[in-house]
């Protein structure tokens, strides 16, 4: 079914994803994980109450208890989960994606991430394959809120932002849930109201055509940052003072500021296969830590950072996880603890794109994708060329290939939904960036 994804449940709704399909989803869902009472959120696409109403009605004729808590962002059920020990959850979003779509992140107990390899599989067979059969007890739905518990906990890592000038765009989505109390009056906010149609613009902080507002805000009002959620407020992702578009990896080095020198912890960090050498070289320098590189995703991420008991970890994609929050990933926490580290910095007379430029010591690709369905022959033709010619210092074989040598590297890998190779590569100039990915491109465009 073209709507079970690697990470979560996801397509456009009335196509990929109806409501027959989400009450099976919650009907056979308990008989993958053990559950007798399951706590449910949803975001504000205008189809998320009907999949509500089809999701819980499928839990409670399989007898399960179903835990209402309203409109949420992706991460306080996270945070949910854990705090209040349910056997599973489910967030009704579809993140980033158009207006159209809509999907479901599950987790099971312990805020465990739930994916196609430990679990959505199995329910994806049932829903093809096995027939409804109501059991005898019905569950029940019951409301349960817990809004200003949760604002209660992301209140700690709130300072006073009143020296910062600050943007907020909330792309219409439910980081408008929280960003008022927790900002206050004094930042300027553009689609912080919460609207299922996003009226704004499409809530993906990484398209660029979706950050022309709060570019364009952060230049007129002088501030020293922009702060940018998606829809569900599960990533975030930042503009500095001149207008200019953080790549989401480096600021995983940081963090670092926070965790190390702020609150003097100590431990791994985890980042994944796309993320900038820079950010390992970063954290090594300032702190010596240990830092690992893993696959991309939450399914992937959050487990990894659990299993290492990391203290953070990140992606290029602008997810930032922690281990005080249940080892799982919060746009608003992270951008709360990014303003303190900024606050700090501008009393020393550092600007934000300053602090950047100290990170980033690379020139860099970005992401690109190239559409081949031989995806596989691809990558190991690139691979293999560069045993025979450059052999690498390191390789991981992971999510991909990633190849790193003295003064440059790349990523390319699959994706997991679309005939895409993905491809990214750093090196120490411009020239050399060239060079090396013009050997890349010109065998890639063999299998195009």
């Amino acid at each position: 079914m073209r709507a079970f994804k690697a990470y979560d449940i996801r397509g456009v709704y009335g196509k990929d994803l109806n409501p027959e399909i989400i009450y099976k989803i919650g009907f056979f869902l308990p008989r993958v994980i053990s559950m007798k009472k399951v706590l449910v959120g949803r975001d504000i696409r205008i189809s998320s109450n009907e999949a509500f109403e089809a999701l819980s009605n499928g839990f409670t004729d399989a007898g399960v208890e179903v835990a209402d808590a309203g409109l949420t962002t992706t991460p306080m059920i996270y945070w949910g989960t854990g705090k209040y020990d349910f056997d599973a959850s489910i967030m009704i979003t579809a993140s980033h994606n158009p207006k159209e779509h809509n999907g479901l992140k599950v987790s099971s107990k312990g805020v465990l991430p739930v994916g196609y390899d430990n679990g959505l599989s199995d329910v994806e067979k049932m829903v093809e394959n096995e027939k409804v059969e109501i059991t005898a007890r019905k569950g029940t739905v019951t409301s349960f809120d817990f809004h200003q518990d949760y604002l209660d906990f992301l209140s700690q890592y709130k300072d006073d932002y009143s020296d910062l000038n600050i943007v907020v765009d909330c792309s219409n989505g439910m980081a408008t849930l929280f960003t008022k109390q927790l900002l206050g009056n004094n930042v300027h906010s553009i689609n912080c109201t919460a609207d299922g149609t996003f009226p704004g613009h499409e809530p993906n902080p990484l398209e660029p055509e979706n950050q022309v507002q709060i570019k364009k805000a952060v230049l007129d009002n002088k501030a020293d940052i922009g702060v940018f959620y998606d829809g569900d407020a599960d990533r975030v992702m930042f503009i500095d003072e001149k207008g200019h578009f953080v790549s989401p990896d480096l600021m995983i080095a940081l963090l670092g500021h926070y965790f190390f020198d702020m609150k003097k912890e100590r431990g791994t960090v985890v980042h994944d296969i796309r993320t900038s050498k820079a950010v390992a070289e970063y954290l090594k320098k300032h702190w010596d830590t240990e830092v690992a590189i893993w696959r991309v995703g939450r399914a992937y991420g959050a487990t990894k950072l659990r299993e290492l008991d990391g203290v953070f970890g990140g992606e290029l994609a602008g997810h930032y996880y922690f281990r005080d929050f249940y080892y799982s990933d919060s746009g608003i926490m992270a951008s709360l603890i990014f303003l303190d580290i900024l606050k700090q910095f501008k009393k020393e007379g550092k600007t934000f794109s300053q602090l950047i430029s100290e990170i980033s010591e690379y020139a860099n690709t970005g992401e690109v994708n190239f559409k081949i369905e031989h995806k596989q022959q691809a990558m190991d033709v690139v691979k293999d060329y560069f045993f025979e010619n450059e052999y690498p210092e390191q390789f991981y074989d992971f999510d991909g290939y990633r190849l790193e040598f003295e003064n440059w590297w790349f990523n390319i890998r699959p994706s997991n939904t679309e005939p895409y190779l993905r491809f990214l590569a750093e090196a120490k100039t411009d020239a050399l960036l060239q060079q090396k990915t013009a050997v890349i491109y010109s065998i890639l465009k063999k299998f195009e």
